[in-house]
């Protein structure tokens, strides 16, 4: 972890610790692009790089045009030696893994880069047709008149799926999310190895003025009885999400823009909410908006209670919601009897794994695992399948 040497304070990741005698420099508006200072002039294969400045071309968006200017960046200094759970094949760190067993949630910050997130708006620009806008009243996810409620005859949430059955090339920036290298090793530990995508993915753009979503989820129900399919454990180190949500930002969010919001630690509550509390009423000062900006991802157990509050901010907002399962739970049903056949076409075989069905790991499931090209199947012995093909008269019982 990096602090920015500046009045923000603002933490920021990269890809790698600098060495005591380095200083770095990050872009405030994509973090992932950053140059390594040295006390002397260097060469480097972003361009000429000098001790508090730099010339010539670098990879962030800010320099395309060629450049040298730096009002944008900050030197920064190291303050401990943590590096992203991307950057290894041994998963999350220690401290990712406190801070998700703590709030229920985790913001990966720059998990995709700024070309990244350019391709996947551009092509939700080119679908733009096929959102649709929750104008009825019973559509929407929040009560009247509520603060969650936004802007009375404001616009509504705007809602857009079939990103994964999209023809090429608009599909691929929303099909890469399934196995993404920087994103797998938390799906691998919230999920477990045979993660599975259990809903189909979902678009949701906001206006200034729509509405947010009445606070929903967390282990139990209303009447405060336990929630089997919303579930949170953590044992032995290992975690266990029934179902987890991943969202990915495609604008950003600043603080007081609203969008996103958490009940930190309400994976682990044993009372039912208060019900002023979940439209908003009352108690605010409990819920949580994270800061996030484009291509950061966040993801929380459906186990935590979670919101939105209304958009207020000038800028559209952006993201893609997925949310998956360990191998053997379902919460959707969109895989049965299949899922949709324009989603299947084309698919890698890392990708088509994680949309089986649920199933156990030891019955030939194709895993998905850090540093692997393809999927591994951990098959059962041959001579107790044909076995079982004599018994049951298929493969599998």
């Amino acid at each position: 972890w990096l602090r920015v040497a500046s009045s923000a304070g603002r933490m920021l990741r990269i890809g790698s610790a600098p060495s005591r005698s380095q200083r770095v420099l990050v872009c405030f508006r994509c973090p992932r692009h950053c140059v390594t200072l040295t006390r002397s002039t260097e060469t480097t294969g972003r361009g000429l790089i000098q001790t508090g400045t730099v010339t010539g071309l670098c990879a962030a968006a800010l320099f395309r045009r060629g450049a040298g200017n730096t009002r944008n960046f900050a030197v920064v200094r190291r303050v401990m030696d943590t590096s992203p759970a991307a950057n290894s094949t041994e998963g999350m760190t220690p401290t990712e893994k406190f801070f998700f067993d703590l709030n229920g949630f985790l913001v990966v910050r720059g998990a995709l880069s700024p070309e990244e997130v350019a391709a996947a708006n551009a092509a939700v620009d080119a679908h733009s047709e096929s959102i649709k806008e929750r104008k009825d009243l019973r559509l929407k996810n929040t009560k009247a008149g509520s603060p969650l409620a936004g802007e009375h005859g404001g616009p509504g949430r705007c809602d857009m799926g079939g990103m994964l059955g999209w023809p090429s090339p608009h599909c691929e920036p929303f099909r890469e999310l399934l196995t993404h290298s920087r994103l797998l090793p938390y799906l691998l530990e919230l999920c477990g190895p045979g993660y599975r995508l259990d809903h189909l993915p979902l678009l949701i753009a906001q206006r200034r003025g729509s509405e947010g979503f009445s606070l929903h989820g967390g282990p139990l129900t209303d009447k405060g009885r336990f929630n089997p399919t919303l579930q949170y454990r953590c044992t032995n180190g290992e975690f266990f999400n029934s179902l987890l949500a991943m969202s990915v930002q495609l604008s950003d969010h600043n603080a007081g823009d609203g969008g996103f919001c958490v009940v930190r630690g309400s994976h682990k509550m044993n009372f039912p909410m208060p019900a002023a509390f979940k439209h908003g009423e009352a108690f605010q000062e409990h819920l949580y908006q994270p800061e996030t900006r484009a291509g950061d991802v966040v993801f929380f157990s459906e186990a935590t209670v979670h919101g939105a509050l209304p958009w207020t901010a000038e800028h559209q907002r952006r993201i893609v919601l997925y949310r998956f399962a360990p191998a053997t739970i379902s919460y959707g049903r969109s895989y049965s009897p299949q899922w949709p056949q324009e989603m299947l076409q084309g698919l890698s075989l890392t990708q088509r794994a994680v949309l089986e069905p649920p199933y156990a790991t030891r019955l030939d499931r194709p895993i998905v695992n850090l540093g692997s090209e393809e999927p591994v199947v951990n098959g059962r012995d041959a001579k107790k399948k044909e076995f079982d093909q004599e018994v049951f008269g298929t493969r599998y019982f």
